[in-house]
């Protein structure tokens, strides 16, 4: 038994004499727990990372976006394949989400890519939109919706603008889009049950394209912007456990939990939102050399 015990000891010192960076298993602690708080109110918990890449792991920017999506791409299917056990993740509103977000991605990061350094107001206006709903659904100041049949034409164009919009915005930063998504739709009337599998799928495929998109435009662009494919895998295995964990607890939270668990997410990604927009311009990184 000690000899087991010193073996296992000696193996696990010689992977880090080895050279495995402590930032690894950090990451994959963090991004556990991320996932598991974030994923019942179907919010990847991408854009929480973001700070934790920047300020503890030391992601440079901009590799610190793509890393985000690949961090999606890998964690987001432990609590899709949750969902689609328990036969609620393909509907009209999944549909809808993933038709405006596929386009929108791409659009961002060529955006992200070719435009902007910085995105300062931006960033105060997502703040201003998410911190009123997030207080509002955190205080359980709105009534729990009862069933309702499908949206109809014009509603459903307006989820295909709105998901077009943040598709758009997740491109640019490197988030998947459901930390804007999930509290709008659910402000509009929309069951936390009904929106989670929508917004993680959308998260999902819109995570897989904009890593693509990024890769193109580091082919063509150069500089840093291919993701930190190494830190990512651990991110991404310690996400998938905590999505499936958090998908499997979210059947078993009443819906006004629900709620308030997405409004709380909701004001502290709009304090992280104004924290960044109130950081000094030195820290804002330029996304690439463009070639002259």
């Amino acid at each position: 038994m000690e000899s087991a015990v010193i073996c296992r000891t000696e193996g696990v010192a010689l992977i880090y004499a080895a050279g495995m960076p402590w930032e690894w298993p950090v990451g994959a602690v963090c991004a556990f727990v991320l996932a598991l708080v974030a994923t019942p109110a179907g919010v990847s918990g991408a854009v929480l990372l973001l700070p934790i890449q920047l300020s503890v792991l030391h992601v440079p920017s901009p590799a610190v976006t793509p890393t985000n999506l690949l961090f999606n791409v890998a964690a987001v299917p432990g609590g899709l394949l949750r969902f689609w056990h328990e036969r609620r993740l393909v509907n009209t509103l999944t549909r809808l989400l993933v038709a405006g977000t596929l386009p929108g991605v791409i659009a961002g990061a060529v955006i992200r890519v070719e435009l902007l350094s910085g995105g300062r107001a931006f960033e105060l206006v997502v703040a201003g939109v998410l911190l009123p709903l997030g207080l509002w659904l955190a205080l359980g100041g709105q009534r729990i919706p009862r069933p309702r049949p499908e949206p109809s034409r014009r509603a459903q164009c307006a989820i295909w603008l709105l998901s077009l919009t943040v598709g758009t915005v997740g491109g640019i930063y490197g988030v998947g889009g459901g930390s804007l998504l999930a509290p709008v739709l659910i402000a509009a009337g929309f069951s936390a049950y009904e929106v989670a599998p929508a917004t993680l799928a959308a998260t999902f495929l819109t995570s897989i394209v904009g890593i693509v998109t990024y890769q193109v435009l580091q082919a063509t662009h150069g500089g840093t912007i291919a993701p930190d494919w190494a830190l990512g895998a651990f991110l991404g295995v310690g996400g998938f456990l905590g999505s499936y964990c958090g998908a499997r607890l979210q059947s078993r939270l009443p819906e006004r939990a629900l709620r308030r668990l997405l409004g709380t997410l909701a004001c502290v990604v709009a304090a992280r939102y104004v924290q960044t927009a109130a950081t000094p311009t030195q820290s804002a990184a330029p996304v690439h050399a463009t070639p002259r």
